[in-house]
């Protein structure tokens, strides 16, 4: 599934086509995708002007004029294209060509968004149709279902260790799990945990609430594991994301942060820290692969 740098980097490729033009209209292929399309969804956006593109965890959020809001979600395979209206077969692509051919999957293009000034269309392709589009009323989503519990962003300055000690306290759960909890911090994905755990020199498997001292107050360690999560997401963020199994970016072009990548999908490799002689090793939490250096994370 496509994590929170994914996320953003799709958000920063469509903000400049989407920003400030009108939906003409939209083109729905399919009844639903992993919900059904909300009643009346094609003639409600039609029309209407894309105010602001924001991201709210794994969340793209179009801020429709008339105080609606396009929420939607990438699932596990679903991708954006930004094609050039004047071409109808889409044979060129706004901003960039793709690396890859994508010829093949058209018969996954469920959603097309016929864009006015300048003429465009996005097209969300989803071979799996996990991803999913709803419509919310009013400005503000937090009442939202979808949105209500969502925790922390990892990125900016909100998440410190002042703001995870108060997330973490008391927690007898692995580290790693408390960090997936979406409740906790919202976004974050396997991969970047285990990098920004790897960063931070802790082991996935030690408790959340021994980070946190008895008054409350956070540990260093646990100030420290802050900043390396929101290095972690800002490097991803500027490696335009990574590139495994359907994730594109919108212009096409791949994310290449897995080549950065210090522990994931590194088993039996040296560790990179320096001086360290561990060996990357896996485990499975949760039904989910963990990978870390069992000599240096404590």
């Amino acid at each position: 599934m496509p994590e929170l740098p994914e996320v953003e980097t799709v958000r920063r490729g469509l903000q400049p086509v989407l920003e400030g033009a009108r939906i003409e209209r939209a083109e729905l292929r399919r009844a639903g995708l992993r919900f059904p399309f909300d009643p009346f969804f094609a003639e409600r956006v039609a029309g209407r002007r894309v105010e602001r593109l924001d991201r709210r965890a794994k969340y793209l959020l179009a801020r429709l004029e008339g105080d609606l809001t396009l929420a939607m979600h990438l699932g596990m395979s679903g991708s954006f294209r930004i094609e050039d209206a004047a071409h109808p077969n889409g044979e060129v692509v706004a901003g960039a060509s793709f690396h890859l051919p994508r010829s093949e999957e058209r018969l996954h293009d469920h959603v097309v968004f016929h864009m006015e000034a300048p003429r465009s269309r996005i097209v969300f392709n989803d071979p799996r149709r996990f991803g999913y589009m709803t419509l919310i009323e009013g400005v503000n989503e937090t009442s939202h279902p979808h949105f209500q519990r969502l925790g922390i962003e990892p990125v900016g300055e909100a998440l410190d260790g002042v703001a995870l000690a108060r997330r973490l306290r008391g927690k007898a759960t692995p580290l790693k799990s408390a960090l997936l909890d979406q409740t906790i911090v919202a976004g974050l994905g396997n991969i970047y945990v285990c990098e920004a755990l790897w960063r931070a020199r802790l082991s996935p498997r030690r408790l959340a609430g021994t980070l946190v001292r008895a008054d409350g107050e956070p540990t260093r360690r646990l100030d420290r594991l802050a900043r390396d999560i929101r290095e972690t997401i800002a490097d991803a963020i500027e490696a335009g994301g990574s590139t495994l199994r359907d994730y594109r970016q919108a212009d096409g072009s791949l994310g290449y942060f897995q080549h950065r990548f210090a522990v994931y999908d590194r088993e039996n490799e040296p560790c990179r820290h320096e001086g360290c002689r561990g060996i990357v090793a896996r485990i499975v939490q949760s039904g989910r692969s963990t990978f870390f250096c069992p000599a240096c994370q404590r």
